[in-house]
């Protein structure tokens, strides 16, 4: 009974790590955008096995991608109060049972992709986890441009769903939505960036918050980063994506997102709340474009 129990105990914990090694819950979003990109190019006809093993490969890939992330960051995560209980860094797992996950996760989720979807979406989903893994991971401790390099393999799901449905690769629509992806992450991360600044400096992370004890360039950055999207919202009608009145929505969605931030003065409330507004722009111009989309 006593062994019983213990297994018991166990499990949930061994299901949690494993949720937090593949960081589930952030790969959530990624599979949203997945969708989304799907839905959008599958002007023939929504084909509902072919959206499945799209997201059963993309999602594989990017559950290896956070394994891996997680074995190079494994010191620096212990350095840091709200990582420093990950599997890893705590010593509930070990670095070989993680690394054979991550790897077999990867390579599952582009072998997957290669032969249910097709070669492109494999390719994007191998270059993703290049670029997540060997390119910003490291650039994290070099430079605080890893933000921007970062922002990529963020924004290529949405690609890798619009191909996955039949898209070309180089469709103006599909890009259309990795832009998207990309200039929205810059205002969101920056602001976590500033609101976490003090353990990502102990952990010896070059961020452009380092040193910003006031936050007024983070906030420059955010807005800076907010006018982007606006003038990203003038490209879809000019590629006939969606009408005119769409960039009239999204352009009064941007301007409530960046408005606390316009009234930043070093308080934690209203980066906090530029941060938390970021999360609300995103469903609601995804719906918006749905709903427009051409």
């Amino acid at each position: 009974m006593r062994a019983l129990s213990a297994d018991t105990k166990e499990t949930p914990k061994l299901s949690k790590d494993l949720q937090t090694l593949m960081k589930v819950r952030l790969n959530v979003f990624v599979l949203i955008t997945t969708f989304f990109g799907f839905w959008l190019a599958s002007d023939s006809g929504f084909d509902f096995w072919l959206m499945l093993h799209t997201l059963i490969g993309t999602a594989a890939a990017a559950f290896g991608s956070a394994a891996f992330n997680q074995l190079m960051e494994v010191e620096d995560d212990a350095r840091m109060k709200r990582t420093a209980d990950r599997p890893l860094p705590s010593r509930r797992m070990s670095v070989v049972k993680a690394f054979i996950i991550g790897w077999g996760l990867a390579a599952f989720g582009c072998i997957h992709l290669a032969a249910k979807v097709n070669g492109t979406a494999a390719i994007l989903a191998g270059v993703t986890i290049a670029i997540y893994v060997f390119i910003y991971t490291p650039m994290k401790k070099w430079t605080g441009l890893n933000t921007l390099v970062g922002a990529i393999p963020g924004a290529l799901p949405p690609l890798i769903g619009w191909v996955g449905a039949g898209g070309g690769w180089l469709d103006a629509g599909g890009w259309f939505l990795f832009a998207l992806l990309f200039f929205w992450q810059l205002p969101h991360f920056v602001a976590i960036s500033w609101l976490c600044r003090e353990e990502y400096e102990e952990a010896g992370y070059q961020m452009w918050s380092n040193g910003d004890v006031s936050g007024a360039r983070i906030a420059k950055l955010y807005l800076i980063f907010s006018f982007a999207m606006i003038l990203l919202g003038f490209v879809g009608p000019i590629f006939n994506l969606y009408p005119w009145w769409v960039v009239l929505v999204h352009t009064v969605v941007v301007l409530w997102m960046l408005v606390p931030v316009t009234k930043h003065q070093g308080e934690r409330e209203t980066m906090r709340a530029g941060f938390l507004r970021t999360l609300v722009y995103l469903p609601v111009v995804l719906l918006v474009l749905a709903f427009a989309w051409r």
